[in-house]
């Protein structure tokens, strides 16, 4: 079941992002105009949809723990931020939508394999025989859970 909803919830960040980040990239109609009504410059629509689609990328690519975190860290900020800029933007309680991919977003990145875990990686690595530089500064950083 934990497998189950964590692909539910995975799946609706991605698409979201994908959708949003392709059209910031195209410079879609609907995209520009809403970037424009936050007050947006037209060249922020292409940091904005290249960062989203690299951590689409990260986020599906299997391993990579580390990347993974900043991924979720950076679509936490875009997700806050977008709700932020349309507060202050009037438009009311439409301003609270992005909340919802929040809360798929905290869904998958707290059912998230152990794999894909930061905190993980030291006892994984110990498990495939590799020793990891520095691990006494994670182990001492983080719990490990197992």
């Amino acid at each position: 079941m934990r497998k189950k909803i964590y692909w539910i919830a995975t799946s609706f960040v991605i698409c979201i992002m994908t959708v949003s980040g392709v059209l910031a990239i195209t410079h879609a109609t609907p995209m520009m105009k809403g970037l424009a009504h936050l007050g947006y410059p037209v060249y922020f629509a292409n940091l904005l949809g290249i960062g989203k689609l690299i951590g689409v990328g990260v986020i599906l690519a299997p391993g990579r723990p580390i990347l993974k975190e900043w991924a979720y860290s950076a679509f936490t900020i875009t997700v806050v931020s977008a709700c932020y800029s349309h507060l202050c933007s009037g438009d009311g309680l439409m301003a609270f939508d992005p909340l919802v991919t929040l809360v798929a977003l905290i869904i998958s990145y707290r059912l998230r394999p152990p794999d894909q875990r930061l905190e993980n990686v030291n006892w994984l690595a110990a498990e495939q025989g590799l020793r990891v530089p520095n691990a006494d500064v994670v182990e001492d950083a983080m719990p490990v859970r197992r």
